[in-house]
This record gives structure tokens, sequence and C-alpha cells, in this order.
């Protein structure tokens, strides 16, 4: 079996073409792989059923000749993506055992693909955290512990569930979402490819938002391959996504190949910052000499308004959330508070009880900054450095075609570790909002160990809707790194 789960996407799409595999028989190990990967809590539901039924149908069409992108492939999904006829919590108490009548598009381009759905995964309440710590189903494990030591450690957030599926063999690939660097930065803590697309690239129809300018859909992988092979299914244009871009989605896979001669590789000076770990600069400047080697030119480009790319985020991010997240509000849907003597207590005790601490606050946070005396003041403000964010992206571009950056500050950390300070933990995104900001395609690859043993990941960021030679960038620093870790199935002994 562990010769079964441990294939890389690509590998198992091989296998069931040329029937040396079935999907049932691949599917069934993922299955019984989740079953004892429970302490991880990975996932909130498992769809082990509905996994098999969804193989068998997978393998009659391939003893039929019709053989999908993705036939017979078996995924985990957030729980961000509305799944129709299972359940999605979005991590909260609030959406209750909401079961949604529709299919968000993402999730439907990967079924129509043949692909196989093995259950939906754990993530920070309505995808606000940096730690999978905020779920209102409790907190995921990472499945690399450090040297000598048995404590547990975060899996990054907010697809931290996600993460933790791939990172541990428990699914092929993932989806997650990526807001402020939520599939990048628990794809760097658990040593694995996170890929976040252009915003509009894929559509946001049917996935819980929480700050619609930001939110993109994205695949979490084994391998760089794996991305490319993903995001040509996720990828669509949608009518029902108005923010959804009609451009051809090219077939990622193939361009993969050709090699980075001659590409121009910026080093943006803002991304050492102080206190950062002695270990990631290092990482970083031997990314670069990868890349160099490989016939790549290295240039440094400025970005200035990096600085503000923190702050303006959490005004911007949960300013959209406090007005997405209003219709929760105990009357058509989800959580209802009970004892209630009118309409007002009603909305007060449903969101009071049904949302958790971290959400609470960030709606906090977003309605102030909304409100008639401070929207001048903060997010009027916020919203004219976000377009000078995005300039800076733009000028620098003139002179590369990819930037490189670490993608964290550090590796993870201890359960716990940080949840005391919210600031500390809002820098645990310090080197990913700017590409939310501006919309932009950023990758993060496995690209060594800490001293301690855990994964370290560089990321690198390419121009809008050019995915292609982002990942072909990133093929040549997964090349180069040749990361052929994976954590000790502790979990399951």
């Amino acid at each position: 079996m562990s010769d079964l789960i441990s294939m890389t996407l690509a590998q198992a799409r091989d296998a069931i073409r040329a029937k040396k595999i079935s999907s049932r028989e691949l599917t069934g190990a993922f299955v019984s792989a989740i079953e004892k990967a429970r302490p991880l809590n990975a996932f909130i539901t498992e769809a082990g059923e509905q996994a098999l039924a969804m193989a068998d149908a997978a393998d009659k069409r391939i003893a039929s000749g019709q053989i999908g992108a993705l036939e017979g492939l078996p995924l985990a999904i957030k729980d961000l993506f509305c799944t129709r006829g299972v359940r999605t919590t979005a991590a909260s108490k609030i959406l209750g055992n909401f079961v949604p009548p529709y299919e968000s598009t993402v999730t439907q381009n990967l079924w129509d693909a043949g692909a196989v759905m093995l259950g939906k995964t754990n993530l920070d309440e309505f995808a606000m955290g940096s730690s999978n710590e905020t779920s209102a189903f409790g907190n995921v494990i990472n499945p690399w512990r450090a040297k000598n030591s048995n404590v547990n450690l975060v899996p990054g957030g907010s697809s931290g569930g996600s993460s933790a599926a791939v990172a541990a063999d428990l699914c092929l690939a993932a989806t997650g979402t990526d807001t402020g660097g939520s599939i990048r930065q628990p794809a760097a803590v658990t040593g694995r490819v996170g890929l976040k697309p252009t915003y509009g690239r894929c559509s946001r129809f049917g996935i819980v938002a929480f700050a619609s300018s930001l939110d993109q859909a994205g695949p979490m992988t084994k391998t760089v391959k794996d991305a490319a092979i993903m995001l040509g299914t996720m990828a669509s244009m949608d009518a029902k996504d108005s923010t959804s871009v009609d451009i051809e989605v090219p077939d990622y896979e193939k361009l993969l190949e050709g090699g980075i001669k001659g590409l121009r590789v910026g080093i943006p000076k803002e991304y050492q910052i102080d206190g950062a770990p002695a270990e990631i600069n290092a990482l970083w400047t031997k990314g670069a000499d990868w890349l160099k080697a490989q016939g790549a030119e290295i240039v440094e480009v400025s970005l200035p308004h990096t600085k503000y790319a923190l702050p303006t985020y959490y005004i911007v991010a949960p300013a959209e959330a406090s007005s997405n997240l209003a219709r929760y509000d105990g009357v058509k849907f989800g959580y209802r508070a009970e004892g209630v003597r009118d309409i007002t207590d009603l909305y007060e005790k449903s969101r009071g009880q049904g949302f958790g601490a971290e959400v609470q606050r960030r709606i906090l946070i977003g309605t102030y900054v909304l409100s008639a005396g401070y929207y001048d003041a903060y997010y009027s403000r916020a919203q004219k450095l976000r377009t000078l964010i995005k300039r800076d992206f733009e000028q620098a571009f003139e002179k590369c075609d990819v930037l490189l950056t670490p993608t964290t500050p550090g590796p993870a950390f201890g359960v716990g570790a940080k949840t005391s300070d919210p600031l500390e933990m809002y820098l645990q995104d310090v080197f990913t909002v700017t590409v939310n900001l501006a919309g932009l395609p950023g990758i993060s690859v496995p690209a060594g160990l800490s001293e301690n043993g855990l994964p370290l990941g560089l990321q690198l960021i390419g121009k809008a809707f050019d995915e292609a030679t982002l990942l072909r960038a990133a093929l040549a620093v997964e090349t180069a790194a040749d990361f052929k870790h994976s954590p000790a199935k502790w979990w399951s002994v």
C-alpha cells in the first residue's frame, strides 16, 4: 500500500492509463491511509464510500476507453469548496451541517475530468489564520516533527488540512485557497508544492468567500509537474464568476519543457527582513545560485512599498470579510442560537456563539475600518497603497521575468506557540501577502531542511497569467534542490 500512496499524481495517472493499477485499488489504499492518520485531524469529512463508488465509475470509463485528464485519481478538497450533497463547513460552527445543493466550479471541473473525492480537509475557520489552529473542528497536526522531538507542529494555514494530507500521503493532491499565502505558506512548512494562480484564473463560484478581491483557488501537490497537471483542469473561464477572466488555459504540463536559459530572475532587496533566521537567507542565496547555474540571469529589483503590505492586507481583507460574513445571521441556514428574545438577539447570539475568536476579531477590524469616521483614514488609504504595491511589481517585471523570495520567515512552529500574539501570527505571511494584493501568481517549492530537520520553501512570483513561465522556473528550483524528504509516519504506528 505504501508504494501506491507514495506515488505522484503523474505517476498514478500513467499507471492507471497503462492499467497497471485500478482506481478502486488506488482509492482503497488512500481510504485506509486516511483512517490510520486520524490523529493528524487533516479531514473534517471523510468520504470513503463515495470515493470508492467514484473509483468504480472511473474504472468503468477506463475500460470503455473514456479517459479524462484526471481519470480515477483520488484527491482531497479543502472544506471551503461547496460540494453537492457533501457537508461543507468552512471549519466554522456557524455553518453547522450545511450541505450545499450545488457544486463549486473548480471541483466540478475536477469531477468532469474523472477525479475521485476522498473527503473535505480541515482549515482555519473561514480561511482566517496561518496555522490551522482556528478551526471549530480542532487543529491539524503537521506530519513532520523536528529532530529528536515529539512536539506537535502546525501545518501552516489556512489550507493546513490539505498540506498535511499531501505531505502524509493521504491523497495524490489537494485543492487549497490562497487569500494572503494560504496555499504557499502551508506547502512550505510541510515540504510540498503550493501554487496560487493569477487572480481570475480559477473560478471563485462555490468557494465560501473570505476576501473576494484576494481569494484564489489553487493546487497543493507533491511535485511541480503535478501542480501543472492540476491547474490545467482547475482553471477555466466561468460565467457564474464576474471576476473570472476569459483567457485560454494552456497545456501547462507540456510548457514545463525548455529549461530556463536566458530567464531573468529578480531578487527583491526588500525581502531581506530583520530578524529572519540565517538559514532562510542562505537558502534564498542558494536558490539564486541554482537558477544561475541553469542559465538564468539574476538581477536585483526593488519593491519599495513591500513594508506596507501586511498592514494594507490586514485592512483590506478584514473589511471584505466583514461584508462577506454578514450573511451568517442564523436566519436562513447554518447555526441558529436558541432562547432568543427578538431578531436582534438572534443575530447577536447566533454570530457570537457561531464565530470563533479570530473570525470575530477580523470582522470587528473590518467593520471598524469601513465605518463612516474611519473609511478614509484606513480603508481608502489601504486601497491606494495596494495600487502602489501592484505598480512596484509592474516596474520590477520590466527588468525580470520572475521573482525569487523565501516563502516563510522560518520552519513550522509548535502548536500553541503563537496563538496568544496575533501580530506574531500575522507575520507568517510577510513574504506572501504582496502577491495577493497585486493579483499575481506565486508558487512555493520545497528547497531544503532547517537545522532541526524541518522543510523550508522558496517562493517564485510571476507575471499575471504567465503561470507557464512560473512553473518552468519552479521546476528548475525543484530539480536543483532534489528534495526527496518525507515525514516518518509516526501517526500510524
